[in-house]
């Protein structure tokens, strides 16, 4: 399996200017291929072959005004055809949208292949640039001389910081031992998870304890004028505290999905259209605060890398109306309505919990007598999930939840 290893990095700034010079390359070329794939395709209906762009390349080269692309490395030119080549087929494929220019704003990155930089003795250098890139390496347990990456991508974040990410082939790890527990996650905004146990993961709220000082600097950007060195200053400022809040939350994610999959053996989620849920103007700030959909991701590939069964619940399933203990389900729920009694059996429900409970019935991960595990997509199907053909769907009863 391929894995990735990304650490601070430290270029003199001798190196630093012949990175930027590289990045500013990285784009051209992005850009000019883009442009030219966008024509030929409104103008003749045929798509661009990465052999294609590989010869557009020699011949942007040969250009007077494009000569400076030779000043620099060509590995990390040709690694952007090949990137930009994986993305248009991932857009036709309907898995990602339609690649976007590059600009000069914002991260810049460029990845070097074998042929294109050396890691001998826990040193770095990369092709066409003076000297050892110096980096700090966080791993005590690994020793980077015998790590043999196949690509390091050197990036610059927008607000100035420098990082060199080493992706490595290395044998999948061993599985952790099987627990046999499982669980359903209910994602929230009050708190970030209710797990089916009705234990609660609560909300970080890395954005709002940052907030303040983030909107001084928003104010201190805008009086600054533009094109000034005192706006660039202000502008790293308001990046920098935009990197905080991200890595703060990114390792709050880390933390909480590797916590689950070494926990359960079997975990089940909800399948959240986050992109439609932001269009409500009340809850659209929270929401885009919580990082839902990297959550989700995170899951599914540390489950898979540890043997772990992760099921998906269909978005339109009414975890929350449904009542774990009987399957009694509301004609309505109000999303004010945070305890509910249900009319069907009278047990007293908390919303979270009852989601989350339904949500791992949903799954086919426990048997109850709401017990349904129909449309609903699992990695590596679980042994006790029953066929769709034996379950009944159940009715919509017009009630009204005593509280």
């Amino acid at each position: 399996m391929r894995t990735a290893y990304r650490c601070r990095a430290y270029p003199t700034p001798e190196q630093a200017v012949v990175l930027n010079r590289t990045f500013g390359c990285v784009r051209v070329v992005w850009n000019r291929t883009l442009a030219a794939r966008h024509a030929r395709w409104h103008t003749e209906r045929r798509s661009t072959s990465y052999a294609e762009t590989d010869r557009a390349l020699t011949e942007m080269k040969k250009q007077p005004d494009l000569a400076f692309l030779g000043e620099v490395s060509s590995v990390p030119l040709q690694q952007t055809l090949r990137h930009q080549h994986t993305a248009m087929t991932a857009f036709f494929a309907k898995r990602a949208r339609y690649p976007r220019y590059k600009s000069r704003h914002g991260r810049q990155s460029a990845s070097f292949t074998r042929s294109a930089f050396r890691l001998r003795g826990g040193n770095l250098s990369l092709g066409k640039t003076p000297g050892v890139l110096r980096f700090v390496w966080s791993w005590p347990d690994l020793d980077v001389a015998g790590l043999g990456p196949t690509m390091v991508t050197v990036s610059r974040e927008a607000d100035g910081r420098w990082f060199v990410t080493f992706a490595v082939d290395i044998e999948a790890p061993a599985a952790p031992e099987p627990t046999g527990e499982v669980v359903g996650v209910d994602l929230g905004l009050t708190d970030f998870a209710v797990l089916s146990t009705g234990e609660r993961i609560p909300h970080p709220r890395h954005m709002e304890r940052r907030e303040r000082r983030l909107k001084r600097y928003q104010r201190m950007l805008a009086r600054r004028q533009r094109g000034s060195a005192n706006r660039a200053k202000a502008k790293r400022k308001v990046a920098r505290a935009h990197s905080r809040v991200r890595d703060a939350r990114r390792h709050f994610l880390h933390q909480q999905s590797t916590a689950l999959v070494r926990r359960f053996a079997a975990i089940a989620v909800e399948d959240l259209a986050v992109a439609n849920m932001v269009r409500n103007g009340c809850l659209a700030r929270a929401i885009s605060r919580t990082g839902w959909a990297e959550f989700r991701t995170l899951l599914a590939y540390k489950a898979h890398r540890d043997g772990r069964t992760l099921a998906v619940v269909d978005r339109w399933y009414p975890s929350s109306k449904t009542c774990s203990a009987c399957g009694h389900l509301l004609a309505q729920l109000s999303l004010g309505t945070r305890h509910w009694s249900c009319p069907g059996c009278g047990t007293r429900h908390d919303r979270d919990v009852n989601a989350a409970k339904n949500i791992a019935v949903a799954a086919g991960l426990v048997e109850t007598q709401n017990a349904c595990g129909a449309d609903v997509r699992h990695e590596g199907e679980p042994p006790f999930v029953r066929s769709a053909v034996n379950q009944e769907p159940q009715l919509v009863r017009v009630g009204i939840p005593r509280f």
